[in-house]
């Protein structure tokens, strides 16, 4: 059914079943949720460029209206929304890989211009937050804050390979940038939260560890370096009174019981092929919530019986099994998803629904 269509029927968000996830309980209805839907997946879903790839909109009101609509069309009871730290950072792109970032030395490091970078993030991200808050639909409340994490802003600044390579020749270094980080993070967050806390049902940080067999740096170099990094911005985010979840792909079974200690309320990120859903609520399911479930391989792969079949199935398991558990792709809903794929996940949440699973 196209989202025009979908328009017609009734659906009343509740960010409150959401919520119930955070909180590791059982929703009154089975939420669905999404780490991101590209505008791509959005405009193609569609049948027109809600906006042009990789240009800005001109009117955020009538943008982020439309934008909205679309995941209140699709039966969500909040949207994701991250102001994006390492898109405006000075000369951002090492992340995306190919060249060195610009901290190599700790000459470097000392002159990179830190002070101004909450400058630059609010002037960025807070017309669009404003018109966020102005046309948000009753019911409804954004997912996310400060977007990007800790390693994540470390492989933009230095770069994957050269953080390897500071590790072990400048760990003096090595350590001070991340101890930088965790500091800039702390005044970003602290500000997002004093200004818009209203806007979020839950804040959640996006930072990819893992890949498909391990961590993509030692264990315990994240143990030291990262995750106390993370928890100063969860225990902000819990004096706020609110419920944070933590985003990484990729395996990272070695460092679970890490977030854990430190207060993650939820995690999303899966892929079958490291792991099936169910060892996730297995080993973690009375411990905190979980969101996603359907691997984005079935979602392009399977025809459209298929998916809303296997949603059905493993919905009605995950539902059974877990605690807290919101419904969706284990990672997102990137430009190249087959709107087929989608719709039949969709479709198979409101039959489940329907069915009171």
């Amino acid at each position: 059914m196209p989202p025009s269509a979908m328009s017609l029927n009734i659906f009343q968000p509740d960010f409150n079943n959401l919520s119930a996830v955070l909180n590791n309980q059982r929703p009154d209805r089975l939420p669905v949720y999404e780490h991101i839907i590209d505008i791509e997946f959005i405009s193609k879903a569609q049948g027109r460029i809600l906006i042009p790839q990789s240009q800005e909109p001109v009117d955020l009101e009538g943008f982020y209206t439309e934008l909205i609509a679309f995941w209140k069309d699709m039966t969500y009871d909040g949207f994701a929304f991250e102001a994006a730290i390492c898109e405006i950072l000075p000369d951002h792109g090492a992340i995306k890989g190919g060249r060195p970032g610009p901290i190599q030395t700790r000459a470097d490091f000392e002159k990179y211009p830190f002070n101004e970078i909450p400058r630059i993030f609010w002037e960025t991200y807070t017309p669009h937050l404003e018109a966020i808050r102005k046309v948000m639909p009753l019911g409804m409340k954004a997912y996310g804050g400060c977007g990007n994490g800790i390693f994540e802003t470390s492989e933009d600044l230095v770069g994957y390979e050269y953080l390897s390579v500071m590790q072990y020749l400048d760990p003096d270094l090595f350590r001070d940038l991340y101890l930088k980080i965790g500091e800039l993070f702390q005044v970003l967050w602290s500000e997002m939260i004093k200004r818009y806390g209203d806007m979020f049902v839950f804040y959640r940080m996006g930072d990819d560890l893992g890949f498909k067999t391990n961590t993509l740096l030692e264990p315990e170099t994240i143990r030291t370096h990262i995750i106390p990094q993370y928890k100063k911005v969860i225990d902000m985010v819990h004096r706020d009174g609110k419920k944070f979840l933590m985003h990484s792909c990729g395996n990272i079974f070695n460092i679970m019981d890490d977030l854990i200690a430190i207060g993650i309320d939820a995690k999303h990120s899966n892929e079958d092929q490291i792991a099936p859903f169910d060892k996730w609520i297995e080993l973690y399911g009375n411990s905190i919530g979980l969101f996603g479930g359907i691997d984005v391989n079935t979602l392009c792969l399977s025809s459209y019986d298929d998916v809303y079949q296997k949603v059905l199935e493993d919905g009605t398991r995950f539902r059974a099994n877990a605690k807290g558990w919101g419904l969706g792709s284990g990672n997102s809903i990137a430009g190249y998803v087959p709107v087929e794929g989608y719709m039949a996940m969709i479709d198979a949440v409101k039959e489940l629904r329907r069915r009171k699973v």
